[in-house]
């Protein structure tokens, strides 16, 4: 669970529909599937590729296998936005200066 892999992972429009359904709580790849134009293969990919980023975890109840968000799973991600939180407002207040003595 790399930055780059979760990264990877919410490039895809699908996934990010599939995490904003497991959003409201657990879901079976059938439910994660309704509405979304792709094979249940297709969703199985997209089920491994949110687990091998640490974004989901499973759960087996019966015969069925329930998906939920993984709480920690966008830690790396938010640790990374972190660092750069203070760059932008800085450049940003740079940016208007300039901008002012360049309007001087």
């Amino acid at each position: 669970m790399t930055e780059p892999d979760i990264f990877r992972a919410l490039a895809d429009p699908t996934r990010r529909q599939m995490l904003e359904r497991l959003s409201a709580g657990e879901r079976n790849a059938t439910e994660l599937r309704e509405g979304l134009a792709i094979s249940q293969p297709a969703v199985s990919q997209h089920i491994a590729v949110l687990r091998g980023a640490g974004l989901i975890e499973e759960r087996k109840t019966g015969r069925q296998m329930l998906y939920r968000i993984r709480p920690d799973g966008l830690a790396p991600v938010v640790d990374w936005l972190t660092r750069y939180r203070a760059f932008w407002p800085e450049r940003i207040d740079r940016l208007k200066t300039l901008l002012k003595e360049m309007d001087q």
